[in-house]
């Protein structure tokens, strides 16, 4: 069994690496708040991510058969309802809601 002193002693350590791990972060993130870089990336990745997204979900999808219908129906009322009401939680569950939909009821195979 340790001994007592070294019972604390590994405590107070891994109490220490646990609170510096977590402070961290914060740590990090101060000086990077206000590099134009950061805000030029904060507006501008959003989109890009979502272009990405949509460019490897569609990317191997059969355009002239049948079953592209759903997903490709599914994108354009995506794109119309965000482009309409400019919410993108709304936007997300409501083409996601859609291409399910079309595809367990009118595309299935």
């Amino acid at each position: 069994m340790p001994d007592t002193s070294y019972t604390i002693a590994a405590v107070l350590v891994a109490a220490a690496v646990t609170w510096a791990l977590r402070a961290l972060p914060f740590a990090a993130l101060t000086p990077l708040r206000e590099s134009g870089t950061v805000q030029y990336l904060s507006t501008r990745m959003p989109a890009g991510v979502m272009v990405i997204l949509v460019a490897y979900c569609l990317h191997d999808l059969p355009v002239t058969e049948t079953r592209a219908a759903a997903p490709l129906a599914a994108l354009a009322f995506t794109i119309g309802l965000h482009l309409w009401r400019r919410n993108a939680l709304l936007s997300i569950l409501s083409g996601t809601a859609t291409h399910v939909i079309l595809a367990s009821t009118l595309f299935a195979r």
